[in-house]
C-alpha cells in the first residue's frame, strides 16, 4: 500500500519534472481573538486553495514565464491515488532559481481546488 513517493504534476496539461509537491485545500482560516480579560472567540476568514510544486529546470523551459502564470489548470497525481486540481489558479511569488540544484518553487493560489480520492 504505497501512501508516498512518486507524484506527477501538470500545469495547463504540461508535464514537469518535480522534486517536491505540497497543497493546501483549507478552506477557511481561523484566528484566536484575545482580550485582556480572556478568550473572545475566533474570527473567520476565507483561504485560498494553494498546490506548491519543486520543479526542475530544464533547456528550452521559460523560468520567468510561470510568473507571467494566471488563470491555469493545475494538477497532481499522488502517490496514494488522491488527484488534487484547481482551476483559474495564479502564480503568487517571485520565482528564484537554485543553480546548485537546478531547481526552483512555484506557488499557486486560486478559489477552485479539489481533493479527489480513488
Amino acid at each position: 500500500m504505497r501512501r508516498a513517493g512518486v507524484t506527477a504534476g501538470f500545469i495547463n496539461g504540461v508535464a514537469y519534472d518535480i522534486t517536491e509537491a505540497r497543497y493546501s485545500p483549507s478552506r477557511v482560516v481561523r484566528e484566536t481573538l484575545k482580550g485582556l480579560n480572556g478568550i473572545h472567540g475566533y474570527s473567520e476568514l476565507p483561504q485560498q486553495g494553494r498546490i506548491t510544486m519543486t520543479i526542475r529546470d530544464a533547456a528550452g523551459m521559460t523560468v520567468a514565464d510561470f510568473n507571467d502564470m494566471s488563470s491555469v489548470s493545475v494538477q497532481l497525481q499522488l502517490a496514494n491515488g488522491k488527484a488534487v486540481s484547481g482551476d483559474g489558479m495564479w502564480v503568487t511569488e517571485a520565482i528564484e532559481v537554485s543553480a546548485a540544484e537546478a531547481t526552483f518553487e512555484v506557488s499557486l493560489e486560486g478559489v477552485d481546488l479539489t481533493e479527489a480520492t480513488s
